[in-house]
């Protein structure tokens, strides 16, 4: 199985629930996060403008009414845009509240491919060790299409927030 297709069957797999609201742009229309989220109703996607902060701080907003949001972020350069809902709010809620509200938010945070096209030095940037030092809250990396699968499974069952590190050049493999 490609990486992509187990991204494909991750998405499947939490959209079961129907707490589950994926958000960003491109989700609806266009690419449909890489085509990832094709299979999923409409009805639990939100397409957003590009606003990434907007983005996050809607996911934080309903995470505490209780969805599971999972908030799709086309390159790393975009999640720069939604650092302070991240940093100074999804990371710090539950310590905030002593364990009162919980925000199991997923980031997905794709870092862009050089080819076939290079699309330039501003959407292939990798910044999983900065987010790394400033976030406390489990990021994975997954490597292969096997790990994609465990890792979203064991996001699923967080009540926590989370982020999931993807490389668009690993789609095409397995």
């Amino acid at each position: 199985m490609k990486y992509k297709e187990s991204l494909k069957q991750s998405m499947e797999m939490l959209a079961q629930d129907k707490n589950t609201i994926f958000i960003g742009y491109n989700i609806c229309h266009g690419s449909e996060a890489y085509g990832t989220l094709k299979s999923i109703h409409l009805t639990q996607r939100l397409e957003m403008p590009v606003a990434e902060s907007l983005m996050m701080g809607l996911a934080i907003g309903i995470s505490l009414e209780g969805y599971r949001p999972v908030v799709f972020f086309e390159r790393h350069d975009f999640v720069l845009n939604a650092l302070d809902g991240i940093v100074n709010h999804l990371d710090k809620i539950e310590s905030m509240s002593n364990g009162q509200y919980k925000t199991p938010v997923i980031i997905r945070a794709i870092v862009g491919a050089r080819s076939p096209l290079n699309p330039g030095p501003q959407h292939t940037q990798d910044f999983t060790k900065a987010f790394k030092e400033m976030i406390n809250f489990p990021i994975y990396e997954p490597k292969n299409a096997e790990e994609v699968l465990k890792t979203y499974k064991i996001v699923r069952d967080l009540n926590k927030p989370s982020m999931i590190i993807e490389k668009k050049e690993l789609y095409e493999l397995t």
